[in-house]
C-alpha cells in the first residue's frame, strides 16, 4: 500500500520505532490532520474516521476543506538537469514550462510505475519500476 485513499482524500502512513505506532497525515489540505494506530488493521479506519471529521469540521467553519492551487510552482534542478531539459525543450519546439508539464502529467498518470529516489528536498528523482 503507497498510500490510503478516501472520498478523494489521500493519507500517508509512516511507521514510529520510538513510539511503537503507524501514523500519518492526511496530504492536499489546507490543515494538518493526523491519525494513528498501534495495530496495522486499524489504520485505514483511523484515516476514514479522520477523513469524515475534517469535512464535518470544515462545514461546521464553513471553510473548503480542499486546497486551492494556482498551477504555479518553482522547480530547483541542477545545473547539468537544467541544461538538459533546455536542450529536449528546444528540439521539441516547445517551451520549458510544456516540458515539465508533460512530464508531471505522465507521472501522475502513471503513478504506480513510479519510485522517488533519495530524500533531497531540492533534487530528487524518479525512476521507473
Amino acid at each position: 500500500m503507497k498510500h490510503l485513499k478516501y472520498k478523494g482524500y489521500y493519507g500517508t502512513v509512516e511507521y514510529s520505532t520510538e513510539d511503537k505506532v503507524l501514523h500519518g497525515k492526511i496530504v492536499g489540505i489546507n490543515d494538518l490532520v493526523t491519525y494513528e494506530s498501534e495495530h496495522a488493521s486499524d489504520i485505514e479506519k483511523e484515516f476514514k474516521a479522520s477523513v469524515d471529521d475534517y469535512i464535518e469540521t470544515c462545514k461546521q467553519l464553513g471553510k473548503e476543506p480542499n486546497k486551492a492551487y494556482s498551477g504555479t510552482f518553482n522547480v530547483r534542478l541542477k545545473p547539468t538537469l537544467h541544461k538538459e531539459a533546455v536542450r529536449i525543450a528546444e528540439i521539441n519546439h516547445i517551451n520549458l514550462n510544456d516540458l515539465v508539464s508533460s512530464a508531471v502529467a505522465y507521472i501522475v498518470s502513471n503513478e504506480d510505475t513510479f519510485t522517488l529516489i533519495g530524500k533531497s528536498t531540492s533534487h530528487q528523482s524518479v525512476a521507473v519500476r
